[in-house]
């Protein structure tokens, strides 16, 4: 199933051509608002799927939410 990455704004404009594509073709989508990732759109078939999926497939997808994840590092480390 693809997954792409949209811009929230994007979204908003066409956001029943979107919810046909997740619910029709399986897609998932990113939703990123300011250049970064803040939240997925999924299809509730999908949804099931991963909520009955094994220990080692929601392990993989908890791979990939961490690499899409936002980062806040705040200051430089000066030592360790």
């Amino acid at each position: 199933m693809p997954t792409k990455t949209i811009r929230s704004t994007e979204i908003q404009n066409n956001f029943g051509r979107i919810l046909d594509d997740v619910v029709r073709n399986s897609t998932r989508y990113v939703i990123q608002r300011h250049s970064s990732s803040q939240a997925i759109l999924l299809s509730l078939e999908d949804f099931n799927r991963l909520l009955a999926a094994s220990e080692g497939e929601r392990s993989k997808l908890g791979s990939v939410i961490r690499e899409l994840s936002p980062s806040y590092d705040l200051g430089k480390v000066l030592s360790e």
